[in-house]
């Protein structure tokens, strides 16, 4: 109706479609802007026919979009953009007065949109790249942050009286700043996990407790002071920094946790009011997963608020009218009014029994392990250089130990290697703990996996997992590589037989860089059935030109093996057969369990060239969008 337009102008669009633009690419329409949607028509508004439409909810960023007038091809040179969904519509207004009058309307309209991006491209998608930033993936990330309330004249509401009286949060007790004898802030940091020492410098830790960092000379081990004025080497990521803002010491804060993996956790907790604060789909945000029993007929509900930001200074909300200037003080008094929630935040819900991450070897600058040390059980399996047991360190922490076969391995070049390899932590890496190079045969200790290779896993559980499983399966691996990828680390033999499985299903990625030093020709022949052909792409098997995007064509071939639960990749052919039809164009097809979307995932991974394939780091945040069911 009429009496709901808010805005109507004549303005060009950009056709979306077209990698190249030209003329012929811009078209004058009509736009018209309601509380509901953005419509554009052609003609005028006497007689008009109505090409297309955005809904105002999906909308995830309008901004002026920063572009030189010489290069638009069309009478209107002041362009603005509208991200929704997974398109950006470009508009071109007549004049500066006119863009700054529909960006700041659209704004104000949208501020209570579920999803607003974090950052956004400050200048035109042309000749098939950001002039901003000339990344070559449309759905690439932003470069630049985004201020929504940026170009708002009327500011965000501030917590309504009447509301904050009722039922406020206990007051928060001002934060204590240590200052040292020379006048510098001391850097406090809080114990979450124990750590007992292995080594007489190591300082001990209580989950909960205070420690001054004195020196962080090593990024994986800091030397520390306790409350009693005792110093020693602390695993840094065993603490997080006192800071306000720094959510890790909450214990409602689950990192790197997807919206499945909430669902459950809170169901099996089944608490009216049980919350879960978790990391976005959108990298920088997130996310408050809010349990009720009270759904209506007798039936329970898990709600998934965005938690929102506003502009300079930022601030966060749940609800428009109660802003606060932190996400603690937000979730405090949330938790004594729903104020538009479904419910108040009464319970958190942690994982229970967190288990310690593992650490850059057993202590500070410790990678050659003692054998005697070592206790030797029962055999895992044998890899491809040589036996891998069961054993323990001191008796204590249990360790899978590889014993390298004679001839195997090239030695001197590992040993070098190893103390760079050590270095290499995450939650979806196998650590390295050390090796006993002193006597023969030489013994690599690493974390022990006790669901042992994921390529056994899915066969022995196959017919177990949904696609949201399996998919969460592959966001493990995708995760730890992308952490290689950012430490320029190949891993060169990417496939499901080099994952390894933990007792609470978390997959990590194992034997990464081991290639390079094996010295058998089989292996490293394409003609070798051992060379693993059917996970290479064509410019390894071709030339042996490795990469981190050979590492992702291998990514997306595990995917394949996990979405099939364990099949083997061209069953059927040679591996003589698999080069032919791979430098054909010829891929593998599309599993039963992965929908389109995770199949399009893996066909992004096996481009024909390098540089059309995706990074790590990108693939993770698709993963994670299909996961949170936003993309």
């Amino acid at each position: 109706m009429t009496s709901e337009i808010i805005l109507e102008e004549t303005f060009y669009k950009r056709s979306q479609q077209k990698k190249r633009t030209s003329p012929l690419n811009y078209k004058e329409r009509l736009f018209v802007l309601t509380k509901s949607r953005l419509t554009y028509y052609e003609g005028r508004s006497e007689k008009r026919n109505k090409k297309g439409s955005v809904d105002i909810t999906k909308v995830k960023c309008v901004e002026v979009v920063k572009s030189g007038t010489d290069s638009i091809p069309c009478p209107n040179k002041y362009p603005f953009q509208i991200v929704y969904d997974t398109s950006t519509l470009y508009i071109f207004a007549p004049t500066p007065e006119s863009r700054i009058k529909w960006v700041k309307r659209l704004k104000e309209e949208i501020k209570n949109n579920n999803y607003i991006l974090p950052k956004y491209h400050s200048q035109l998608w042309a000749d098939g790249a950001y002039q901003c930033c000339r990344q070559t993936d449309k759905l690439a990330p932003g470069c630049e942050e985004y201020n929504l309330f940026g170009n708002i004249t009327r500011k965000p509401l501030p917590p309504t009286p009447d509301i904050v009286r009722s039922r406020p949060p206990p007051p928060q007790p001002p934060e204590e700043e240590l200052v040292t004898s020379n006048g510098d802030k001391e850097d406090i940091v809080i114990a979450m996990f124990d750590f007992h020492p292995a080594e007489s410098h190591d300082l001990n830790l209580v989950t909960g407790e205070e420690y001054v960092v004195l020196e962080k000379k090593d990024v994986h081990w800091w030397k520390a002071r306790n409350k009693h004025g005792k110093e020693g080497y602390i695993p840094s990521n065993y603490v997080t920094e006192k800071k306000l803002d720094n959510l890790d010491q909450y214990e409602w804060y689950s990192r790197n946790m997807n919206r499945g993996k909430a669902e459950q956790l809170l169901r099996s907790e089944d608490k009216e009011g049980g919350f879960i604060v978790r990391d976005s789909s959108q990298v920088g945000l997130y996310t408050v997963s809010l349990y009720t029993k009270y759904a209506g007929e007798g039936s329970s509900a898990i709600r998934h608020y965005h938690i929102k930001e506003t502009g300079f200074p930022k601030q966060y909300y749940l609800a428009e009218k109660h802003i606060f200037n932190s996400i603690p003080d937000m979730i405090e008094y949330h938790k004594h009014n729903a104020a538009g929630l479904v419910t108040r935040l009464r319970y958190p819900v942690c994982q229970k029994n967190k288990i310690a991450p593992t650490t850059a070897g057993f202590s500070y600058d410790k990678w050659e392990i003692n054998p005697s040390e070592l206790t030797f059980m029962k055999e895992l399996g044998s890899g491809l250089f040589g036996v891998v047991r069961l054993g323990k360190w001191r008796a204590q922490y249990k360790v899978a130990i590889k014993a390298i076969r004679e001839g195997a391995m090239s030695e001197e070049d590992f040993i070098e290697e190893a103390k760079v390899m050590m270095k290499l932590t995450h939650p979806k890496l196998v650590q390295l703990y050390g090796v006993c190079t002193e006597k023969r045969p030489i013994y690599i200790v690493t974390e022990f996996m006790e669901h042992g290779c994921l390529l056994n896993y899915l066969r022995q559980k196959h017919g177990q997992f949904n696609p949201d499983l399996l998919l969460s399966m592959c966001q493990d691996v995708c995760d730890g590589m992308s952490y290689l990828e950012e430490n320029n680390f190949l891993h060169r033999d990417l496939a499901a037989r080099n994952c390894l499985v933990s007792g609470l299903g978390v997959v990590k990625v194992s034997d990464f860089g081991m290639t390079r030093y094996v010295l058998d020709d089989q292996y490293t022949s394409s003609c070798g059935a051992k060379f693993p052909v059917k996970w290479s792409p064509p410019e390894v098997f071709n030339y042996s030109k490795f990469s981190s995007k050979s590492d992702v064509w291998s990514f997306g071939v595990l995917m394949w093996e996990v979405f099939t639960e364990g099949k083997m990749p061209f069953e059927s052919y040679s591996n003589v057969e698999v080069v032919e039809m791979v430098t054909r164009g010829e891929r593998l097809y599309r599993p039963r369990l992965a929908s389109p979307k995770i199949y399009t995932v893996m066909m992004a991974c096996w481009h024909e060239k390098p540089e059309g394939r995706p990074k790590f780091y990108d693939l993770l945040l698709v993963i994670r969008q299909i996961l949170e069911g936003d993309s």
